[in-house]
């Protein structure tokens, strides 16, 4: 304010009248004028974090923008990423969490036993997958999409869009993970809750055939499928899926989409909190990294 006036009014006669001394004035003007390395420095990493927020389209907070830069071989820190983001009114857009009933019923009759008992970090890959699916609206009506995601690294290891929501749906989706994925199918936990779909006798028969255990949630209860819940909540926020939200897509248009965030980024690109802020797929090449390189026990 002083600036703008001192074309009006002497500086001396602002900075008493604003109750601020004439040495503090001139040392922000020079600030202002000739910047320091401080200041050039905080300009330059605040571009790659404007770069890094476009890049991910306004989705990554600080946590996220952070393990970006240093994955370029930036040295910063997370708080001072923080920090230039408010500055710059760089805000992450949030998401409804999903909110699942807090009251489970009785297991009902026929369904599998939960084996999961919400464990959701197995020791490896291939060890634990876990099954759902969801609506997405489209300009031709409901649409259902079925995934699996291996708990392990939190990748989606197949997936299918149909509309209707059958058991063949969940099974088309199920034979292109088995088809991705070498596993070994005494060790694999298939989970889900207790859909039709999952007590489906073609569903059952599968997992009899390849020697994979089944499990299924409480009844009514979706904190013991939390992984898959939380995932639709994230796939549907960015890209614009939402109940609220302005129908869009035709089902062409809807499946090229989900194939370019699930396959093209979301498995690739994404970073993840829950396992150190990588992408699913870096974190399974970091466990057969670490594999590899251990010592053989003689």
């Amino acid at each position: 304010m002083i600036e703008a006036l001192s074309g009006r009014f002497s500086t001396a006669w602002l900075c008493r009248q604003l109750g601020v001394a004439r040495s503090g004035f001139y040392a922000w003007r020079q600030r202002q004028h000739n910047p320091g390395p401080r200041a050039r420095e905080n300009a330059a990493l605040t571009a790659q974090v404007q770069t890094a927020f476009e890049r991910h389209r306004g989705f990554y907070g600080a946590p996220r923008i952070h393990q970006e830069l240093r994955a370029t071989g930036l040295k910063v820190g997370r708080h001072r990423v923080a920090r230039l983001m408010r500055h710059s009114a760089l805000k992450a857009k949030t998401r409804r969490g999903f909110r699942p009933c807090r009251h489970p019923g009785n297991r009902a009759s026929g369904v599998a036993e939960n084996l999961l008992q919400q464990e959701f970090s197995p020791a490896a890959p291939n060890r634990c997958w876990a099954g759902d699916i969801t609506y997405i609206r489209t300009t031709a009506g409901w649409r259902y999409l079925a995934v699996w995601i291996d708990l392990h690294s939190r990748r989606v290891v197949g997936w299918a869009m149909g509309a209707t929501m059958e058991a063949t749906l969940v099974l088309e989706a199920l034979n292109r993970a088995l088809g991705h994925r070498q596993i070994e199918p005494d060790q694999l936990l298939i989970h889900t809750d207790q859909g039709s779909q999952y007590r489906a006798t073609a569903y059952r028969q599968l997992l009899e055939s390849r020697k994979i255990s089944c499990s299924m949630s409480a009844k009514g209860c979706c904190w013991d499928n939390a992984v898959v819940e939380s995932f639709f909540s994230t796939l549907k926020h960015e890209l614009g899926l939402d109940d609220d939200a302005e129908i869009l897509n035709n089902p062409q248009q809807l499946i090229r989409h989900l194939a370019f965030w699930i396959d093209g980024y979301y498995n690739r690109e994404r970073r993840h909190s829950t396992i150190g802020y990588l992408s699913p797929i870096d974190y399974e090449q970091q466990f057969i990294n670490t594999r590899t390189l251990s010592p053989v026990e003689p």
